[in-house]
């Protein structure tokens, strides 16, 4: 399957999470061409501010792997890794990072804080930008209009 694909099923985790009353932001994580971990934001629903799309799916796929560390996986996330997720992902040490809209705001990887260029940061990711930019940005956007 190609990256695209993977962004789509991390769109329907999104879709999923908006459906839920959560911010619409979805991931999955893949290893060897299978998704092996999915999730959306739920950090109303389990009332945990660390249950950030990518946060869930890395330890899902922990879970499944039976290790903390996933050197041979690939994450797809729709918006840009806060620096919470940031710090996940390296130290889960996934081994590339594909994320669909930029976030200005709260990002860590292209914007804010550039997580994966400091040096103290353990591992970075091979990291694909705007990966079904286009579609998670108009979801997130649409999705915030329509609560104000």
């Amino acid at each position: 399957m190609s990256a695209a694909t993977f962004m789509d099923l991390a769109l329907e985790q999104a879709e999923n999470a908006e459906k839920a009353g959560e911010v619409p932001i979805g991931c999955v994580i893949v290893r060897d061409g299978v998704v092996i971990a999915r999730a959306g934001n739920r950090t109303l629903t389990d009332r945990d501010p660390t249950a950030h799309a990518e946060v869930l799916a890395l330890r899902e796929a922990a879970r499944v792997l039976g290790s903390e560390r996933l050197p041979d996986c690939d994450l797809y996330v729709t918006l840009e890794p806060c620096t919470m997720c940031a710090a996940a992902i390296s130290f889960a040490r996934i081994r590339r990072l594909y994320f669909g809209a930029l976030d200005p705001k709260g990002g860590a990887v292209e914007s804010g804080v550039h997580f994966f260029a400091s040096p103290t940061c353990h591992h970075a990711p091979e990291v694909y930008p705007a990966v079904g930019e286009t579609r998670a940005a108009t979801l997130l956007r649409e999705f915030f209009k329509a609560r104000r």
